[in-house]
């Protein structure tokens, strides 16, 4: 497993199990896109209250949440960049998502 923050072209975060898609033989591998397993938009939202320092407020949202696949494939030209997503955050989806709140 291997659960990542991924920043689309469209400006969407979401967090999700990563996997390369490949084409060629073993010595001539090219990446052409990625399957996101189980992925989820990641919305963050400031709290402002005046008796508590600044902090921030995290959800994660099914994306795509009316198809049927939880592998979902996505070409490498939609991908900004893929990079290690916060304890918390990966704590967060692990829990809720890939083990859908159940504890193990």
């Amino acid at each position: 497993m291997s659960v990542k923050l991924v920043l689309l072209k469209s400006g969407e975060d979401i967090v999700t199990d990563v996997q390369e898609m490949v084409v060629g033989d073993k010595d001539n591998q090219k990446v052409v896109g990625y399957f996101f397993t189980k992925p989820c938009a990641v919305k963050m939202r400031t709290n402002k209250d005046e008796d508590k320092e600044k902090s921030f407020e995290i959800s994660l949202f099914p994306w795509l949440p009316l198809s049927k696949d939880s592998k979902v494939p996505v070409i490498n030209d939609w991908v900004i960049t893929i990079v290690e997503p916060i304890d918390s955050l990966r704590e967060m989806y692990e829990k809720d998502v890939l083990k859908n709140g159940k504890d193990s």
